[in-house]
């Protein structure tokens, strides 16, 4: 569980980054920059290897309190950010940001749920 745990803390400091660099980008240049996007898919491929190295541990024979909502964060974080980001694919304006920061503030929840759940 040592390494879930520090992955999902990687995951939510993460996540809070993309959604402060989001909010800045709405104040400074009210429209999404190209690195905005690319933030967002390196954060979901830290969520996928979070999923794998957490089904991976359910495999191994640790089960948490709660395995049906363990199993639940962990699909949902996964789901989050694909969704928000091909909803904004082509729109660069300021909505685009608050949906992709929004999504980041999720994620970050999730993760830290997945944390104090355990």
């Amino acid at each position: 569980m040592a390494a879930l745990d520090q992955i999902s803390w990687i995951a939510v400091g993460y996540a809070l980054l993309v959604a402060l660099l989001a909010a800045y980008a709405a104040y400074r240049w009210r429209a999404r920059p190209p690195w905005l996007a690319s933030m967002g898919w390196m954060l979901e491929a830290l969520l996928v290897l979070r999923a794998v190295v957490g089904l991976g541990v359910i495999a191994g024979g640790t089960r948490p309190d709660e395995l049906s909502t363990h199993v639940g964060y962990l699909a949902a974080s996964v789901c989050v950010l694909p969704l928000a980001l091909r909803s904004v694919e082509d729109d660069e304006g300021p909505w685009s940001l608050g949906v992709v920061g929004v999504a980041a503030v999720a994620v970050a929840v999730i993760s830290w749920r997945m944390v104090a759940t355990l």
